[in-house]
């Protein structure tokens, strides 16, 4: 009962309103709030009054202007970066170790033969320009299907306006002849280019990729055509055909303790072949390291056999190495080093710990969940990076696009690599997409950068290894130990030594943070307020409320019209006669006799012919509504 009585006083009172009219609400709130300003508008004289509306508006104008630049500067999600230095034991990082040449050249010639036969011959006809020079002189004729999938061919630029355009195996040239134009590339006027899409009637419709000098272009062009041979050979085989552990890796050492080619975890790099990992942290805990410096790291000698390199596919000698975050891909392409042969490598490590806000003040991902794109490196169980999300951007592009999917990059479920019979006109589409800026600048969008973050910066130094009076017995001693053999089998092009140490246990973090909190917002509009018009927070409730008090008279105003509209249209319709009484007081009219002397009444003539009967119903009413007891008597 006492909840239903309360209800029902709350219901009068909603009916009652704020009990003023507008003006009275307005002069109350200028005379009892606490701000500054509207109290001398309603007190003082009219031209006092009206110099005080008049700083009073523009002094509110400067707050909303102030308040609107500061709501946009937080909502602008600005950080700031700090630097701490710390000290504390750090895990070891992974360290990967790769062959700059990915195959041993005694296992895949055989699947190269026609292939270095072609370069061979090709590099004959631009180095010795004579008539006969052709490729009906080889012996035995070489293959030229490999050559007509992605020919190489050169142009003269003598005229820039009709450049000529010379297929290197070409015999019938229509433009200029064959010792013109062999003669003209002896002058070095000649851009070489690999030609990824050509019909085989002529150049026309060619499109090419131009080189300023015929060494890249010999070399892009034997990747590209040694990446379809081997494309389609198993990755076992392939695994095979790479260097392995045990004759790479000669000796290895860690801090105090012996380590071999067994601590290393391998994997297959599709840039360098087989790849080792030493401390990567999959399958064992990370090792930590016990102190700063050089008789602390990790010691390694490493044997690259610079002998059995692929003439034509590895320009550089050396091995490939990378330090990274462990159980994280190592993306060696980007951020690997190289190390000599012949020399002793030193390489020291301080840590940076970078750690970035995330939504919405910086774009970034923990893990890689809420990235659009399908990560194909997840297949290796590795950690989420942009470089994994760019480079499988690229390939998810390339299988929707081509086909086909490139052999440098892991493979969706289904998919199968690019190459020459299958896909004709793989190479001409994957050059497409490697320049297209519209589909760099997708992956890009769509990719993020992770929150938290290790970088390895590295200090190199390098000096000559062995010394020659100590590399008779040290080649010795490495050779019996590897071969088990009394000869020298080592030389000096194909040793490395590195040492890879932390500098020093400080280590580095640049994190982020906030430059607008809600503290900082709320503080900068409080000061604004109350600089220009001596405000504060109880001045906005006083605000408020005359806001929800106008609001509630104009509801009230609003239901009592409404009301009082239905009222007087209610007795309006109920002071209309009904059918009823119209048709007795017309019944009583006709039968009355009339008065003696009385003018004669009008009567209602019959209808005409043809005219509708009246409609009655349309007569009728409904008896009017009560009246309430807080309605208008008229």
């Amino acid at each position: 009962m006492k909840l239903k009585k309360y209800l029902v006083r709350a219901l009068h009172r909603l009916q009652k309103g704020p009990g003023y009219t507008y003006k009275e609400l307005l002069v109350w709130y200028c005379d009892n709030t606490n701000t500054h300003g509207p109290k001398r508008i309603i007190k003082e004289g009219p031209k006092k009054k009206l110099m005080w509306f008049f700083l009073t508006l523009l002094f509110a104008s400067l707050v909303f202007w102030q308040w609107g630049i500061l709501i946009n500067t937080y909502l602008s999600y600005n950080v700031t970066s700090s630097l701490s230095i710390g000290f504390k034991t750090m895990k070891f990082p992974a360290v990967t170790v790769c062959n700059a040449n990915p195959f041993k050249y005694s296992e895949v010639k055989p699947l190269l033969r026609e292939l270095d036969r072609l370069i061979e011959a090709a590099l004959e006809r631009i180095l010795q320009p004579t008539p006969g020079n052709g490729s009906q002189d080889v012996s035995p004729p070489l293959d030229l299907e490999l050559w007509n999938q992605i020919p190489l061919v050169l142009i003269d630029e003598h005229d820039k306006d009709n450049p000529i355009i010379l297929d290197i195996f070409e015999t019938n040239q229509t433009a200029v002849g064959n010792d013109t134009a062999m003669d003209s590339t002896a002058s070095g006027s000649k851009l070489a280019a690999v030609c990824p899409q050509c019909s085989h009637q002529g150049s026309e419709n060619c499109t090419y990729r131009n080189f300023s000098s015929a060494a890249q272009a010999v070399t892009e062009w034997y990747i590209l055509q040694s990446t379809s041979i081997l494309s389609k050979v198993p990755l076992h085989e392939r695994i095979r055909m790479g260097y392995q552990a045990e004759d790479m890796i000669l000796a290895c050492l860690y801090g105090a303790e012996p380590c071999n080619y067994k601590n290393f975890t391998q994997i297959y790099h599709p840039d360098h072949g087989n790849c080792y990992i030493f401390n990567w942290g999959m399958d064992e805990e990370a090792l930590n390291s016990s102190n700063p410096g050089a008789e602390f790291g990790l010691k390694l000698i490493l044997d690259i056999s610079q002998q059995d390199y692929i003439p034509y596919l590895s320009s550089a000698a050396g091995a490939r190495l990378m330090l990274h975050q462990q159980k994280s891909f190592p993306f060696l392409k980007d951020q690997g080093i190289y190390a000599m042969a012949g020399t002793e490598t030193s390489i020291g490590v301080v840590v940076d710990e970078l750690e970035r806000m995330g939504y919405p003040y910086s774009d970034c991902t923990v893990n890689g969940s809420d990235v659009p794109v399908r990560n194909l490196y997840s297949q290796y169980n590795t950690s989420y990076s942009i470089q994994a999300c760019l480079r499988s951007c690229f390939q998810n592009h390339m299988v929707e696009i081509c086909g086909c999917g490139h052999y440098m990059f892991p493979l969706p479920e289904g998919v199968n690599y690019c190459n020459n019979e299958d896909n004709p006109g793989w190479a001409y589409c994957y050059s497409s997409l490697r320049s297209s800026i519209k589909q760099r600048q997708i992956c890009i969008d769509s990719c993020k950068e992770t929150c938290n973050d290790t970088q390895y910066k590295m200090t190199i130094s390098m000096a000559d290894w062995p010394s020659e009076a100590s590399e008779d017995w040290i080649f010795h001693i490495l050779s019996y130990e590897r071969d088990m053999s009394t000869n020298v089998t080592l030389d000096r092009n194909g040793i490395i030594k590195l040492n890879i140490y932390f500098q020093e246990y400080n280590y580095r973090t640049i994190s982020e943070s906030a430059a607008t909190t809600i503290v900082w917002l709320l503080s900068s509009l409080g000061g604004q307020f109350g600089f220009w018009m001596g405000g504060s927070v109880l001045c906005l409730i006083e605000f408020g409320e005359i806001i929800i008090d106008s609001l509630w008279i104009t509801i009230i105003h609003v239901i009592s019209w409404c009301k009082g509209l239905r009222q007087r249209r209610a007795r309006r319709l109920a002071a209309l006669p009904t059918v009823s009484e119209l048709v007795e007081a017309h019944t009583n009219l006709g039968f009355q006799p009339e008065p003696t002397g009385a003018v004669p009444r009008a009567r209602a003539l019959p209808p005409e012919p043809g005219t509708p009967p009246p409609n009655y119903d349309s007569l009728r009413v409904q008896p009017p509504a009560a009246l309430g007891p807080d309605s208008d008597a008229d």
